[in-house]
């Protein structure tokens, strides 16, 4: 990985005003995504993951908008784009993997018909060229026969393979950065193991930077290189996806670890977070996790919301988690 990275957020917060106030479904992120790095954002729904990602691509719905931060692709600075400007780099040197291939492909166009749109819109290449570039990108993904499937409409590939071609899709221009929304969740464990596989060779042979957004811890463990956990539109830990995984520092985190399939081994039952995230329009002071985790004490409910910034950079937790810490309150 090179040192200056491709994506840099910094302090990025989206409000969406309503008849009942200013709600924040992400608040003050900060991160970076070097080349040839996968970085996972995790939580639960309504934590911010995909508001982030639709925040760095420019996809935000109005009246949702970026207040305040900054989004710099390799230096550009992405949050300050509108209309045409935004469009040339959307595609060229962003793309997007949705989390629904049926709705991402337009099902009156052949898969070949969409990718060549997209690669004559963004490289200066001939028509020609273009098919052959649009074969090659269904062949780098994985989709048999490519030159006899480019003919094919959407409907005629399983699941698995419309994802296949929406992969292809977002990378056939050959962009620096992807923003992977949830790109395994309609597909069956073993195709999902099959995405994971195709996402992490391509990130290695392109050097792509990749975004991975998911709520599947185990995703998370096998695609990504670092994570980010968010909870109530803020960042709850950074951080190495080892280190996080086996050392969680923050009680979300370790919350989220304990209530996997693995971690309950020999249980009749999961372990669970007791609760539910708040609504972005009742948030409790001081630390949003505070009224779900075993370990606040009155400074996490008095005191203005921990960040990254104001601990010790990876958590943000006034009293961050340590083995000794977990191992005690087990006993």
């Amino acid at each position: 990985m090179t040192d200056t990275p491709v994506l840099s957020v910094r302090d990025l917060t989206v409000e969406i005003p309503t008849r009942h106030g200013v709600l924040r479904p992400v608040d003050d992120m900060s991160f970076d995504i070097h080349a040839g790095e996968i970085m996972g954002v995790v939580g639960e729904s309504g934590a911010g993951k995909s508001m982030t990602g639709n925040a760095v691509i420019g996809l935000l719905d109005p009246p949702a908008r970026i207040v305040s931060g900054e989004v710099l692709l390799s230096g550009t600075p992405v949050h300050k784009l509108k209309g045409d400007a935004l469009r040339r780099l959307r595609g060229k040197r962003m793309g997007m993997i949705f989390q629904d291939p049926q709705t991402s492909l337009n099902p009156l166009l052949t898969v070949g018909d969409q990718l060549s749109e997209t690669i004559l819109e963004h490289l200066n290449v001939t028509q020609q060229e273009a098919r052959k570039r649009a074969i090659a990108a269904l062949e780098e993904v994985g989709i048999p026969a490519a030159r006899q499937r480019i003919g094919s409409y959407p409907h005629e590939f399983s699941g698995g393979m419309r994802q296949r071609v929406v992969i292809a899709l977002a990378l056939c221009a050959e962009p620096d950065l992807v923003i992977a929304d949830e790109p395994t969740t309609a597909l069956d464990v073993s195709v999902q193991a099959q995405i994971i596989a195709l996402l992490k060779r391509l990130c290695r042979d392109r050097g792509v930077a990749v975004m991975l957004v998911t709520h599947d811890m185990g995703v998370i463990a096998e695609a990504a290189d670092r994570v980010a956990v968010m909870y109530a539109g803020r960042m709850a830990e950074l951080g190495p996806v080892r280190e996080v995984l086996t050392n969680a520092r923050h009680p979300y985190t370790a919350g989220l670890m304990e209530s996997t399939p693995l971690a309950s081994q020999g249980r009749k039952r999961l372990r669970q977070i007791p609760g539910a995230m708040p609504r972005l329009g009742a948030l409790p002071g001081g630390c949003a996790f505070s009224p779900r985790c075993d370990y606040a004490q009155d400074r996490c409910r008095q005191e203005p919301g921990p960040t990254l910034k104001r601990c010790d950079g990876r958590a943000a937790c006034w009293f961050p988690l340590n083995t000794a810490a977990k191992e005690e309150a087990k006993a």
